[in-house]
């Protein structure tokens, strides 16, 4: 088997490199160097980031990603384990040959790798643009044994390496695509524990839904959304708030009392449009009036939204008409006689990361969201100070305290998504504060291994006590900093929320 496989590796490599294939002569060898260091791909994501939207910029970037996956292993890994010679070019006409021929190991196939690599990460965000860019990947695979560079043999292990890196990349960072978060379903829940089964509201009828117009407008005049709601869901009544031109009205607080009291009145739901903060300050009043949760995603991130498996508008409405919904825990802090009860959906944080959001908005509507997050995050690793406080009993110094409602995926600081919305837990991840702390959690990550830096300590609790905080230290509460200057217990509830969740497949 050892003996046969190369050599029917080489009759088929003989067999197209002797083979005349129609119009292949003009357009393979130009495609096969146009794809030299990844520029082919590279000028594909470029074009998609600029003209598809956000969901475009996610498919540029996943597909980059995934190419990058695949190089490495094809530069560090592949190559270099197995040594196999460039095929023989006698067989391959002159006209057809690269003007530089490569003198890395034949196997496997790095352009191979990359092309399908990058296909099947933009295909994972966009399934009809990945459809598109199949037939473009297999003609720059087979380029390379056409032009006489590779073994057969070395493209298709090029390809599977590809795709594995692909998939690599989905498993760390789970697509929009993906199913919805495990979560109870409200009709399967016990009936100790349900009111009753969220109603199913056909055209939207007896939801009011605020829509703050604000959400995810960092610069320019502020689009009105509310259209976009009553597309979808027509019979619903929309209250806007901060709309282009609109003098000071009632806050946002004031507006989502005034809606559950009517969507109570009516036996329908609350709904929110906007970003993670006003989603939050929406579910604390839902959880207040016992009312289930319609969350229209109209923010910059929409983490919470994305976690439930609502990527539009038109998915918060199917899932409103038919009555489809879950159970979601939420960790709660504060309380006593001069602090309200706060709800956390998302995440709280202290220490760095308020200081980077408060930097982030400060220049993302100069900017941008992406290059003021860069900008932020290195005036933060230049300038923050570790933060003395108590956790649970014991002081410590810490950089950065990250606190997850619920457990998410992804290593050390860099959360990506979360695998269940009721699981009862807290996921806690500290940086620890001393010398060069800073320093040797960016080496981490840089390495790979930031589950494994001493300096970054991880638990999953159902509680957590934060004492000894200096007066006015800022808190990030689903990417809204607030101040606080006393002692807090984060706890969690479980099954708190009912939202309106599309049904999983």
């Amino acid at each position: 088997m050892r003996r046969t496989l190369p050599h029917l590796d080489r009759l088929i490599f003989v067999h197209i490199a002797s083979r005349e294939w129609p119009g292949a002569r003009s357009v393979l060898p130009r495609l096969s160097r146009s794809a030299d260091h990844g520029l082919l791909w590279c000028g594909i994501a470029a074009g998609a980031a600029a003209l598809g939207g956000r969901p475009g910029r996610r498919a540029a970037l996943r597909g980059l990603a995934s190419l990058a996956v695949a190089s490495g292993a094809v530069n560090t890994v592949g190559k270099r384990s197995v040594r196999r010679a460039r095929p023989l070019l006698e067989a391959v006409p002159v006209v057809r040959r690269l003007h530089r021929q490569p003198f890395t190991s034949s196997f496997p196939s790095g352009h191979a790798a990359s092309a399908v690599a990058f296909a099947t990460g933009v295909g994972f965000e966009k399934p009809w643009w990945g459809l598109a860019l199949a037939p473009v990947a297999a003609a720059v695979a087979f380029s390379r044994i056409y032009t006489g560079v590779h073994y057969p043999g070395d493209v298709l292990a090029g390809a599977a390496l590809g795709a594995g890196a692909a998939f690599a990349v989905r498993g760390l960072a789970p697509t929009h695509a993906q199913p919805a978060p495990p979560a109870r379903p409200r009709a399967a829940a016990p009936a100790d524990s349900v009111r009753e089964r969220p109603p199913a509201l056909p055209g939207g009828r007896g939801l009011v839904v605020v829509a703050n117009l604000g959400s995810g407008q960092r610069g320019g005049a502020h689009a009105d959304r509310t259209q976009e709601v009553r597309g979808v869901l027509p019979e619903a009544e929309v209250v806007a708030c901060g709309g282009p031109g609109e003098p000071v009205g009632p806050p946002l607080e004031d507006l989502l009392e005034v809606a559950a009291r009517r969507a109570g009145e009516r036996g329908g739901a609350l709904g929110v449009l906007g970003g993670d903060g006003t989603v939050n300050a929406a579910a604390t009043v839902a959880v207040r009036h016992g009312l289930p949760l319609a969350v229209l995603p109209g923010g910059t991130h929409n983490h919470f939204a994305h976690d439930l498996g609502i990527e539009t508008s038109a998915d918060a409405a199917r899932a409103v008409e038919s009555g489809a919904a879950v159970a979601v825990d939420l960790a709660r802090f504060g309380g006593g006689p001069h602090r309200e009860v706060r709800y956390v959906l998302n995440t709280f944080a202290l220490g760095a990361y308020p200081e980077l959001v408060r930097i982030r908005e400060k220049w993302a509507g100069r900017l941008g969201a992406w290059p003021a997050g860069v900008l932020a995050a290195c005036e933060v690793l230049r300038t923050a100070e570790p933060l003395t406080v108590e956790i649970n009993g014991r002081r410590r110094a810490a950089w950065l305290l990250f606190v997850g409602n619920c457990r998410y995926r992804g290593l050390g600081l860099t959360p990506v998504r979360r695998h269940d919305l009721a699981d009862g837990v807290l996921d806690v991840r500290v940086v620890h504060g001393g010398r060069l702390a800073r320093v040797r959690l960016v080496a981490a990550a840089l390495t790979g291994s930031p589950h494994a830096s001493p300096v970054l300590g991880e638990a999953r609790l159902r509680t957590l006590r934060l004492s000894g905080l200096p007066t006015g230290t800022p808190l990030a509460v689903d990417g809204e900093v607030t101040i606080w200057d006393e002692e807090l217990t984060l706890e969690k509830v479980n099954e708190a929320l009912t939202v309106y969740c599309p049904p999983r497949a």
